[in-house]
């Protein structure tokens, strides 16, 4: 399928890598693309590790199944590393986009031979900054924003606006540090 792009989630129960993948659909659907955005359920806990994909295209998407040869991953609690292949089926031509602080040469190692573009974000920092408390998806949703450039940040700046007054309407100091966040985190994702 031409122009399709797609994402896969790996993160923790409770991290929000659902609601990011979720939001990032929301954002690619205003700019008029189409798209998925679902979470792969099974005995999901707070802290045990969760997937969920998105699919984003500038034409109907006729695919209605769980990613397996992903054009980028996002990797939102480095532990995973350890624990699950988060590189399997990650084409070579995309990247990689991992909320770390950990040195490149433990990445890659711990990428298993990955040999595709790698990105990292200080998520916990920036959360921290400029929400108070660790809530690392929005950071890493504006991260993999900036990676696949499937919006330009100013956009995605405004539809994010516009979504967390609507998500937020009942906590409206929250929008202003979520919306901090999102821009501290579309200039702070290095490349590897």
């Amino acid at each position: 399928m031409d122009n399709l792009i797609e994402i896969r989630w790996h993160g923790r129960g409770g991290q929000g890598a659902k609601t990011a993948s979720l939001l990032l659909a929301d954002a690619a659907f205003n700019t008029g693309k189409y798209i998925q955005g679902f979470p792969e359920y099974g005995p999901e806990r707070m802290g045990a590790p969760i997937t969920a994909y998105n699919r984003i295209s500038d034409k109907p998407i006729t695919i209605h199944s769980n990613i397996y040869e992903p054009d980028y991953v996002v990797v939102v609690d480095d532990t995973l590393l350890e624990s699950v292949p988060v590189t399997a089926g990650l084409k070579e031509s995309g990247a990689i986009v991992i909320n770390t602080t950990k040195p490149a040469d433990y990445l890659k190692n711990a990428l298993n031979g990955y040999t595709g573009n790698i990105y990292t974000i200080d998520a916990r920092k920036i959360s921290m900054e400029t929400l108070g408390k660790y809530f690392p998806n929005t950071p890493m949703l504006a991260a993999i924003v900036k990676v696949t450039g499937i919006m330009s940040d100013e956009d995605f700046i405004k539809d994010m606006e516009g979504s967390f007054k609507h998500k937020f309407a009942k906590k409206p100091e929250v929008i202003e540090g979520n919306m901090n966040a999102i821009k501290m985190a579309l200039n702070d994702v290095k490349k590897i």
